[in-house]
């Protein structure tokens, strides 16, 4: 009996147990993932930075990596105050364009009727030029934070409402006659079927947004501000400090990349049951 307890106690793990698999198989997601984007990166830096030095390239013109990293650090409390305002904006302004959005959708869905009369506005309100509507904004509110956060929100809803309005149309429609046959009222209809159908369509739609929001704040901004980011950028494009301008679109950048991871991080908690398939589909 002791040398089968020594046997099996010094036999290695096996690798196909459901744990040892499962953990090797999110490890080699991750690596796929974060891989290829990191060596792109690396590469591209290095090859900038290069063509910086051996053609002498002015600063002022094109500032190479190095530059702006040590403007990244020379600057970071100035660029650290100022992101946050522009955070602030960005994460009032979504919050505002998924209200408006989603419920727009959820309306929009609700009768062919208001689908015809309000769709085609929908589309009107992205043909107004943002740096034209911006300044009305500021008219209408003041100079304070309610011009960027209406600037943010109005570049942002546009592709969650039309992610709504799709997702909603997805839901099964044998599922739903299923549920009209059992006596379900159309709030549970919408609960049990239309919404869940529509939360990935919303997701893919805020992803969207997440990009077009540090847009919309950097345009805000830039027409009536005394701090944030797209203001920064006005004040050193003036002083002619192209490597400080580098590291506040470095800093934007980095600010829509870490909200879509956010949003991503978010879908994947919320919505197990989507992602689930995927995974076991190597997806």
């Amino acid at each position: 009996m002791s040398g089968e307890i020594a046997v099996a106690a010094s036999s290695p793990v096996d690798p196909a147990t459901p744990g040892a698999a499962g953990g090797g198989a999110r490890l080699r997601r991750i690596v796929r993932a974060t891989l290829p984007p990191v060596v792109f990166s690396v590469l591209f830096l290095t090859a900038w930075e290069l063509y910086c030095r051996w053609r002498d390239v002015s600063e002022s013109a094109l500032p190479p990596p190095s530059s702006v990293a040590r403007a990244l650090a020379d600057n970071r409390s100035l660029l650290a105050d100022n992101a946050w305002v522009t955070v602030q904006e960005i994460l009032l302004g979504l919050a505002l364009a998924v209200v408006v959005g989603v419920g727009l959708g959820a309306l929009i869905r609700s009768s062919a009727v208001v689908e015809r009369a309000l769709y085609p506005w929908l589309v009107v309100s992205q043909l107004v030029p943002i740096p034209a509507i911006a300044p009305v904004f500021v008219i209408w509110f003041g100079f304070d934070m309610r011009p960027k956060v209406l600037v943010v929100a109005l570049v942002s809803f546009f592709p969650i409402v039309v992610n709504t309005v799709d997702g909603l149309r997805a839901a099964d429609p044998e599922l739903i006659d299923l549920l009209r046959t059992l006596g379900a009222t159309r709030r549970r209809i919408f609960r049990v079927a239309r919404l869940p159908a529509a939360l990935p369509f919303v997701f893919s739609g805020l992803k969207v947004a997440t990009a077009f929001s540090v847009i919309g704040a950097v345009f805000g901004e830039w027409v009536g501000a005394s701090e944030g980011l797209g203001y920064l950028v006005l004040i050193l494009n003036n002083q002619t400090d192209t490597a400080g301008v580098f590291a506040v679109v470095t800093l934007l950048a980095v600010i829509g990349i870490g909200m879509f991871a956010l949003v991503s991080l978010a879908e994947r908690l919320l919505l197990p049951w989507y992602h689930a398939p995927r995974r076991e589909g190597g997806a």
